[in-house]
């Protein structure tokens, strides 16, 4: 049997030797040993045999391998870098970070569904609260607008419900007068007739005839008008209010008028 040292590896088991590599003692390589040459005492024909790893150690250290696998073990070897325990973590949580950063196409397009969705909803929200704002307003205004019907005093068209509503409306603009002297000064100056009118008097040859219950000429009527009555000088509150006014300024008060002024 011819010894190990006598042993030659054809070319391709030397290339698998050489890029295999580099794991002393890895899993069992089977390689295909060829008898020597007639030189060495050997005539019959070659004999396959196998030789195992446990035979053969193949070593991947520089000074074994020959030139060829020593470039390749050194690429192997330069690309295979461990890094200290701090580059390692970093490196871990930078992959980490990286990798949360992403998302997919799906994920975004669900991310601005959403965010549209709920900007919709916030639309519709304040839209509803702003609807509902405006009809409790407009439900205010109207009660408002009801209690003041109902609380403003309903007056009879008649001489006592003028005198009584004129002096509701003197009592708001500080205009003094009672109840009884107006009544007395409209008996003798109308007789209690809205439509009164003078047209034999002065005033009447000037053209400017006393009208109404308290025959006001129009341009004293004018001048004493009081805002919120009517502007019709034979309207019975604002003559009363318009005449009563005047008196005021002029006399002190209606009361104090006893004869015409």
């Amino acid at each position: 049997m011819p010894s190990i040292s006598s042993l030659s590896l054809s070319p391709k088991a030397k290339k698998i030797s050489t890029i295999g590599l580099g794991t002393a003692g890895a899993a069992a390589l089977a390689l295909t040993v060829l008898p020597g040459t007639a030189a060495h005492g050997d005539s019959g024909q070659a004999t396959a045999k196998k030789i195992t790893a446990d035979s053969v150690a193949f070593s991947s250290h520089s000074s074994v391998l020959p030139e060829h696998g020593k470039d390749i073990t050194a690429q192997q070897q330069s690309l295979v870098k461990v890094p200290a325990d701090g580059e390692k973590v970093a490196s871990v949580k930078d992959a980490t970070t990286t990798a949360k950063s992403f998302t997919s196409t799906d994920e975004v397009a669900a991310a601005i569904q959403a965010d549209a969705k709920e900007r919709a909803a916030k639309a519709a929200a304040q839209k509803k609260a702003e609807a509902a704002a405006a009809k409790e307003r407009a439900a205010k205004a109207a009660a408002n607008r009801a209690e003041k019907r109902a609380a403003a005093p309903s007056y009879p068209n008649n001489l006592d419900g003028w005198i009584r509503e004129a002096r509701a409306i003197m009592a708001k603009h500080g205009i003094p007068g009672s109840y009884e002297g107006i009544k007395r000064n409209i008996i003798r100056e109308s007789g209690g007739n809205p439509r009164a009118i003078n047209n034999w008097d002065i005033n009447a040859i000037n053209g400017v005839p006393s009208k109404g219950l308290l025959q006001v000429i129009k341009p004293t009527f004018d001048a004493y008008h009081v805002e919120g009555t009517s502007w019709d000088q034979y309207d019975p509150v604002a003559n009363i209010v318009a005449a009563c006014n005047y008196a005021a300024d002029r006399y002190g008060s209606m009361d104090n008028v006893n004869s015409a002024y």
